[in-house]
């Protein structure tokens, strides 16, 4: 993505009417796997193509990360998916949530090892075949550390990036979730990742739960996350920033005055 998309909120369908509403904003996301490219698109998806919002399909079923090849119809249907959106890329997460038959229902962390490196790479070069678009890719949020990590998560990332050249999808929520539940410095990690494949920035709120932080996706951004954003913004400014919100709706003054804290925090224009 280049530069000037600035401020985004993530479509789903019980805020669609709040999406649409936001005179300023110029790009969004949809869960592709939401999205059926052998049917017309959502009429309030396709309002949005229409007035010249960028809509990114982001995966959440490809299972990068699992041992296992990534399952050609699935990356199929992804490509499809960009191609009815006409989207400028895909997203997808380093993680996998499917193994032996049995789906996890979630995003699970993978090893970082030496193995799981090259697990990754060959499952996303296998999707690059298929894809009409580049694919970004993000690192999850996680509660736990593998024993056989060989890796810290920068290296990790990098490794991937560089040799699969893929983009990088930087949640700075599951940085700052990530460093604090290991007794890192967010800012540190942050420094380490590698910022120049940056295609775009996810943020998203959080809880503390005994002892743990907790990237939720049902709670407010959080103080740390915004300043961590911020000195993101003053490192390297990325092309665009979006709010995830999964749940727990707030009203909508409230989300207005969460993406106002955002554009604020990058020096982004308000979008709403």
């Amino acid at each position: 993505m280049t530069d000037g998309y600035g401020v985004g909120l993530g479509w789903r369908p019980e805020i669609a009417g709040l999406v649409a509403g936001l005179p300023g904003l110029r790009f969004t996301e949809v869960i592709a796997e939401s999205v059926d490219p052998d049917r017309p698109l959502d009429p309030q998806l396709h309002a949005l193509r229409a007035r010249g919002v960028t809509v990114v399909p982001h995966g959440v079923r490809l299972s990068l990360g699992g041992a296992e090849p990534v399952d050609d119809a699935r990356v199929t249907r992804l490509a499809a998916t960009a191609r009815l959106l006409d989207a400028p890329l895909v997203s997808e997460h380093i993680a996998f949530v499917r193994a032996g038959g049995v789906e996890a229902g979630h995003l699970l962390p993978v090893p970082r090892s030496r193995a799981a490196v090259d697990a990754v790479v060959a499952n996303v070069v296998r999707a690059q075949t298929q894809l009409p678009v580049p694919i970004a890719l993000e690192p999850i949020a996680a509660l736990f550390d593998w024993p056989d990590d060989e890796f810290d998560e920068a290296d990790f990332v990098t490794e991937i990036l560089e040799r699969c050249d893929a983009l990088l999808l930087l949640d700075v929520a599951n940085v700052y979730a990530n460093a604090r539940n290991r007794g890192d410095d967010p800012a540190v990690v942050l420094d380490r990742m590698p910022l120049e494949r940056v295609a775009y920035v996810h943020v998203a709120g959080g809880a503390e739960h005994d002892g743990l932080y907790h990237d939720t996706h049902t709670d407010a951004v959080t103080p740390p996350v915004l300043e961590l954003l911020t000195q993101l913004c003053s490192r390297r400014r990325p092309p665009a920033v979006l709010l995830e919100r999964d749940g727990r709706y707030p009203p909508a003054a409230v989300l207005h005055a969460e993406l106002d804290a955002i554009a604020l925090a990058t020096g982004m224009a308000p979008i709403t």
